[in-house]
């Protein structure tokens, strides 16, 4: 016999405590009793769970025949239950008991077979399910076409394109590498998701600051030219839109500071300690405008929700990693840590995400200091940027509000960087 007696009655426990679990919630429900109750309530759970947990006993000792005989006769009650309501003239025909009473055989057999805590975690999900009905039915009444095509798109990047990508390195100096561009690929579009529902849950009333902030996880330099732009259309929310181009670029240095610790904890590390500064300066700044803000002229409705992936882009970002990774090593190589900075200065007027992935590739011969370093001289180019952006096309009003707000981040990423 493959196990004892103790180490049976174990398996039988957990195949009996899931079919508890579910009859349980059955009842609570209201599915086992009235004029349309289902088959099955507590006890028909119960005898269910354990007959799986027999039926995985007897598969263990190597007596299928015994094991497949147990299995088919709860999933024939199973069926020939549900075929008995199907007929009834009132009955609302609907297949969730009995499907929940087929599951609870097979996590028995699991539970009878060895696999205690799949068996375990899995019924609780099942429970689980069957108890937030109202709210998992909430939630599919929510998705709409655009998030359900998303995240099929997403889960076909991650669980078939990616797999099949070489590693690499290819091309010698070029050190080109498929998977790990992929994998910049997934996580801007994974970002760029959690953004757009963030935006989509906020409404478009949420108000420019606290867009400001969503926008900002995927796109601050996108945010700080549409804002200036729109304040000079809509004076009288310059303010707001301005505290909302701040909030944008705080939200900046901890989303590169989440990219950076993906590839590299030692450059996130160093990171955080030179950006700790400018990150309570850029949020004093944006609570101080949201303190003071004015609801009428923060409401203004946003503008549309655009491509919940933004895969065009990622693959763009993807490509000038690449680019920048295969660059960093030769200029390193030719003129040293000068060259690196800059080249991150460069990079930091166009992307400062390829910046910081390429930059925590400790691989490439930077030390962790460096790398970080090079972020932090990105970001503050970047900032500078901003700060042209919004001199350029804003209205006095919202000059007023970001130029000093922005010369602030500025000034503490410098301090930071000399000190």
């Amino acid at each position: 016999m493959p196990f004892t007696e103790l180490e049976a009655a174990a398996r039988l426990a957990i195949a009996v405590l899931v079919g508890t679990g579910v009859g349980l919630e059955r009842e609570w429900s209201g599915q086992a009793t009235g004029p349309n109750a289902r088959f099955a309530g507590l006890r028909t759970f119960l005898l269910l769970g354990l007959s799986g947990g027999v039926a995985g006993l007897l598969l263990s000792a190597s007596d299928a025949m015994a094991g497949s005989v147990v299995i088919a006769g709860g999933m024939a009650l199973t069926i020939v239950a549900y075929v008995m309501a199907a007929r009834r003239p009132s009955s609302d025909v609907g297949g969730t008991t009995e499907a929940a009473a087929l599951t609870v055989i097979a996590l028995g057999v699991l539970a009878g077979s060895g696999w205690l805590v799949l068996a375990a975690g899995a019924g609780s999900i099942v429970v689980l399910a069957l108890s937030e009905k109202t709210r998992l039915h909430w939630f599919v009444r929510r998705v709409s076409e655009a998030e359900l095509h998303a995240t099929l798109q997403f889960a076909v990047l991650a669980l078939v394109v990616l797999p099949i990508l070489p590693e690499g390195p290819f091309g010698g100096a070029l050190d080109l590498r498929p998977r790990a561009v992929w994998l910049i690929v997934l996580m801007f579009s994974g970002l760029s998701f959690a953004a757009y529902l963030l935006r989509r849950a906020l409404g478009s009333q949420a108000g420019y600051i606290v867009t400001g902030l969503a926008g900002g996880l995927v796109a601050s330099t996108l945010v700080t030219l549409e804002f200036s732009r729109r304040s000079r259309e809509e004076p009288e929310g310059a303010t707001a839109l301005a505290f909302g181009v701040i909030g944008a670029c705080t939200v900046l240095i901890p989303r590169v500071i989440t990219l950076s610790a993906l590839l590299s904890t030692a450059v996130a590390l160093r990171l955080a300690q030179l950006l700790w500064v400018p990150a309570i300066v850029g949020a004093a700044i944006t609570l101080l405008g949201w303190r003071f803000r004015t609801p009428r002229a923060d409401g203004a409705p946003q503008s549309e929700l655009r491509n919940p992936l933004r895969l065009a882009a990622a693959i763009q970002m993807a490509l000038i990693f690449q680019v920048t990774i295969s660059m960093i090593a030769f200029v390193h190589a030719r003129w040293g840590t000068a060259g690196v900075y800059a080249t991150a200065s460069v990079l930091g007027l166009t992307d400062v995400d390829a910046l910081t992935m390429s930059m925590s590739r400790l691989d490439n011969g930077l030390a962790a200091e460096i790398a970080a370093s090079a972020i932090a001289v990105g970001i503050l180019v970047n900032t500078a940027m901003k700060l042209g952006i919004s001199v350029a096309f804003g209205g006095r009003a919202f000059q007023r509000v970001a130029v000093p707000g922005l010369l602030g981040l500025g000034v503490a990423t410098a301090l930071a960087l000399i000190v």
